[in-house]
């Protein structure tokens, strides 16, 4: 079976795959934890919650796959199983049934804060072992920073 070689020494493919991994658990998490609000969402901001939950679906079901693919470029095989999810994710997890808005809106932002500052971590890590994995993160901690401003904008 053929393997894809890295354009990067084993230390720094290293760094860079940890980094990667992570970051893909925190957003395939983020995606199904927005998902779950959205679904389970009530409260008389339910319209505007409802579709901004679907914005952060969108943003960190697309990061993950880039996500996922830089690390296959490195030669870093990405593990976004359910299961590997589930057994390592950092993110507390709501609660069952229906969900306030304003309850929602205050969970998601917190939740937002901490996985930027796992990024904002990787971001530093990745600043010498690859600055092209860098660049990927600033991105989408750019972008996860803008949805957490939005949030808490609403708390």
């Amino acid at each position: 079976m053929a393997e894809i070689k890295s354009p990067l020494g084993d230390a720094d493919r290293k760094v860079a795959g940890e980094a990667l991994q992570g970051a893909l658990i925190d957003l395939l998490d983020l995606s199904l934890t927005a998902k779950q609000a959205h679904w389970n969402l009530i409260g008389r901001n339910f319209k505007v919650v409802h579709e901004h939950l679907d914005e952060v679906v969108d943003l960190a079901r697309a990061s993950a796959d880039d996500v996922a693919e830089r690390a296959v470029a490195i030669g870093v095989n990405p593990d976004g199983r359910s299961r590997t999810v589930a057994d390592r994710t950092q993110l507390p997890q709501l609660d069952p049934g229906y969900l306030g808005d304003d309850k929602v809106v205050a969970q998601i932002a917190d939740l937002l804060g901490q996985i930027i500052a796992r990024f904002r971590e990787r971001v530093a890590a990745t600043d010498e072992p690859d600055p092209v994995t860098q660049d990927l993160l600033i991105g989408i901690t750019a972008e996860l920073e803008k949805q957490h401003w939005m949030f808490q904008a609403q708390v």
